[in-house]
């Protein structure tokens, strides 16, 4: 597996990505609208295809994940590429990496938590104020699971 920084001829590629894995390019979290597509981050490759990228914003002294994302799991692409964005926050002096999940993925909560993230924080009926920004998110989630929460996790640097 080879990972490498986004450059801006990623960029057309990175916004299909995008609509094709989260519906959009647009990603809410905490209340804020980001274009995921113009956000640093890292594509994983094998054998010159792309199976992975995630984009990050640093604000600060904190780095948010904003979009993981695999499409070959348990290869150790999620781990590898999460590795990148925190080696990139703590050469930027962040003390803290983040990112915001809903209450129906409970594969990725498994999944972080595992890596040693910890949950800090669940924004109760966030999700009604994320479609106001981004009508397209699905009133029921993975395994039919209403999505109504954020849950910010947390890994300290």
């Amino acid at each position: 597996m080879e990972i490498r920084p986004i450059d801006e001829g990623d960029r057309e590629w990175v916004g299909r990505f995008l609509v094709e894995r989260w519906g959009a390019a647009v990603v809410v979290t905490r209340g804020k609208a980001h274009h995921a597509d113009r956000l640093p981050g890292f594509l994983a490759f094998q054998d010159r295809a792309p199976i992975g990228l995630i984009t990050y914003r640093i604000d600060g002294a904190e780095c948010e994940i904003v979009t993981p994302d695999s499409v070959r799991e348990g290869l150790g692409v999620g781990s590898a590429l999460i590795d990148v964005v925190k080696d990139a926050a703590r050469r930027a002096g962040c003390a803290r990496l983040w990112l915001i999940t809903t209450n129906d993925n409970l594969r990725a909560l498994r999944f972080y938590q595992k890596r040693g993230f910890s949950l800090v924080a669940v924004h109760r009926n966030a999700i009604e104020e994320s479609r106001k920004l981004k009508p397209s998110i699905s009133a029921i989630g993975i395994d039919g699971i209403p999505i109504r929460d954020e849950i910010d996790l947390e890994l300290r640097l």
